[in-house]
């Protein structure tokens, strides 16, 4: 029996992991996709907010020639930090239930069955995205994620959104001979942009270059077209390729088959110690953004890294 089964390979798993090894518990990391997997569906030029030593884990130095490291250069590192610590981890493992027994957890996956006195969930929030809920958002031309600029040049595409993603993509497609029109919810671009691609955005709609409808939204698409309820009036727009960047949210009905309670406010946060970050399931522990509910910007890599030895303290105490 393991004394850990920790559920996700991103960063935080990573680092849970390391915490139990360096503490000599024995553990594993079950990953259903990549190593960092949502690091790996990121945009390919995606450049942190971070700088590189807020990523660090491990104690393992993060080199970096430019002052905040990209996505190639992030996967690079957690291969490396994985590698040097030789972490037990199985990637492409997909976790379906975590049931709770009297004194352990019985952990199932398509490839097997685990059991381990303690758990430890640091799943993230980037699979499920957060739907338009419109006609036609089915069809192929309406995507959820982006990844490169390439395939969009020279065609008409909309992006729902002002928030990092969004104004990243849309001024790489711009710039890459996209005709792109931005629909913003709120009433200007989200004002946690990085700083230094706020004021670039800002001046590409002023200047025209992009077109901006702000306090709008899409109301329906078509294979040719979009509808759009604006301030003022509802427009129809001649539309390629809808980017629906709206952001993503954890997998809220799966935590609550787990047992963990999520708050009736509305951003659905889990119900755990912040001390210990121990569930309402006793045993049973979150670590990184998962923690955060829909509020998915109170959680990053580099303010969440502290859980793991959180984590680990405690259940070293209650050992």
């Amino acid at each position: 029996m393991l004394d850990i089964l920790i559920i996700g390979g991103g960063p935080i798993g990573l680092a849970c992991g390391i915490a139990a090894r360096e503490q000599s518990l024995s553990y594993l990391i079950l990953e259903k996709g990549a190593l960092v997997n949502s690091i790996y569906h990121y945009p390919l030029y995606m450049t942190f907010f971070s700088t590189a030593e807020r990523l660090e884990i491990g104690n393992i130095p993060f080199q970096c020639i430019a002052p905040k490291p990209g996505r190639q250069e992030a996967l690079e590192y957690y291969r490396s930090v994985t590698r040097r610590f030789d972490l037990n981890i199985h990637l492409y493992e997909n976790v379906t239930t975590v049931e709770k027994g009297e004194d352990h957890f019985v952990v199932q996956t398509a490839k097997g069955s685990y059991q381990a006195r303690k758990v430890i969930i640091a799943t993230g929030f980037y699979d499920i995205p957060i739907t338009l809920n419109v006609p036609g958002e089915a069809l192929p031309k309406v995507q959820h994620y982006y990844k490169e600029p390439h395939p969009y040049a020279f065609r008409k595409v909309t992006v729902i959104g002002a928030s990092n993603s969004a104004v990243d993509a849309a001024l790489e497609l711009w710039r890459k001979g996209a005709e792109v029109t931005m629909v913003v919810r709120g009433e200007a671009i989200g004002a946690r942009v990085k700083y230094w691609v706020k004021p670039d955005i800002e001046n590409r709609i002023a200047e025209g270059s992009i077109k901006a409808y702000f306090s709008s939204s899409v109301t329906a698409i078509r294979e040719l077209e979009i509808d759009v309820q604006t301030p003022d009036g509802p427009l129809t727009l001649e539309n390629d390729v809808v980017l629906a960047l709206t952001g993503y949210c954890p997998d809220n009905q799966w935590l609550e088959r787990c047992g963990v309670q999520l708050s009736d406010d509305g951003l659905k946060r889990p119900q755990h110690d912040p001390l210990t970050m121990e569930t309402n399931v006793p045993g049973l522990y979150l670590a990184g953004v998962v923690c955060g509910g829909l509020e998915t910007h109170k959680w990053f890599i580099e303010n969440s890294r502290v859980h793991a030895n959180l984590i680990i303290n405690d259940i070293l105490a209650k050992k």
